[in-house]
């Protein structure tokens, strides 16, 4: 298996070059193609992508279940395998895809977790100052909830993606598809104090000079990670017991604006999904939602 170590890397830099999918994504897509490899080398000693056929594969979704692996964890090993796989025959590496038959049975998706606006409020309230990571800090977190963007892109993005005038950003999103998203005025006084005042001072630290919006305290791009270690900070000066990761925005976007009235259509169009069906989650969260509220106000609910 060593040997086609190759065809693993040309894949990595397909996802990232090609995909443009980020580096923790790209990272997640190695981990389950080295769980499969390790779980061929420790099961018959196979050397070759080449061998693997459908037993293969039926052996070790069965040994994935047998170690209680949730669902959720197996259907993403399986979605990377059939990407690799799906790549190695697209390139003529590989003849047939094993994968491609396998049937998973339908798991019950997790609801995603998201803040409740006078949480949000909470957040906001956090973040008050003009030091320069207090601005950054605070035109993330506008952002994030104005847009919906994913960290991911959140992080890429550059100074020649806004448009103050229209108020709108071109967002680079999953798979180089591009969209247009909107953003109000808390957002756009965000930006404008920091791009101004904060971040000028922190690219001067170093001297650098690029177009990444969003920087670290020495002045170069900021990571995924960066985001969420900040947002961590701005939680902690909060009352709010639960921790925060920089995706439940994403999903607090999506849940406000269905709570307020828009429609699936326009949320999809907004957080970039390509199926109606990704987006559809949201309608689960607003739907237990409208049902906790009729619990507990509705007099007749409690009988």
């Amino acid at each position: 298996m060593a040997l086609e170590q190759d065809w693993i890397n040309l894949f990595l830099q397909y996802l990232i070059v090609d995909r443009h999918y980020s580096p923790e994504t790209q990272k997640a897509y190695q981990a389950d193609i080295k769980a499969f490899v390790d779980f061929l080398a420790a099961n018959g000693g196979l050397t070759s992508f080449k061998q693997v056929g459908t037993l293969e594969v039926q052996t070790y979704l069965n040994e994935m279940d047998q170690k209680k692996y949730s669902g959720e964890t197996i259907a993403r090993r399986i979605s990377s395998l059939r990407s690799f796989y799906r790549y190695l025959v697209r390139n003529e590496f590989l003849q047939t895809d094993p994968f491609e038959t396998v049937q998973l049975k339908k798991q019950r998706h997790k609801l995603p977790r998201f803040f409740y606006e006078k949480e949000m409020d909470a957040l906001f309230a956090a973040i008050v100052g003009q030091e320069p990571l207090t601005q950054r800090n605070r035109a993330i977190l506008e952002l994030l909830y104005a847009t919906g963007m994913r960290v991911s892109e959140c992080a890429q993005l550059t100074i020649g993606q806004i448009d103050f005038g229209l108020r709108v950003i071109l967002v680079h999103g999953k798979g180089n598809k591009d969209r247009y998203v909107p953003f109000g005025n808390h957002a756009t006084k965000a930006l404008q104090d920091y791009l101004d005042d904060g971040r000028v001072q922190l690219m001067a630290k170093r001297q650098q000079e690029h177009d990444v919006v969003f920087v670290n305290h020495l002045g170069n791009p900021i990571t995924s990670r960066g985001i969420e270690y900040a947002l961590d900070q701005v939680v902690k000066k909060t009352s709010l017991t639960s921790g925060i990761h920089p995706h439940m925005i994403r999903h607090t976007f999506a849940t406000h604006l269905l709570d307020h009235g828009a429609d699936l259509r326009t949320v999809q169009e907004l957080l970039g999904h390509s199926s109606l069906s990704t987006t559809q989650i949201y309608t689960h969260v607003t739907m237990a939602h409208l049902q906790k509220d009729y619990r507990q106000f509705f007099p007749r609910a409690k009988n």
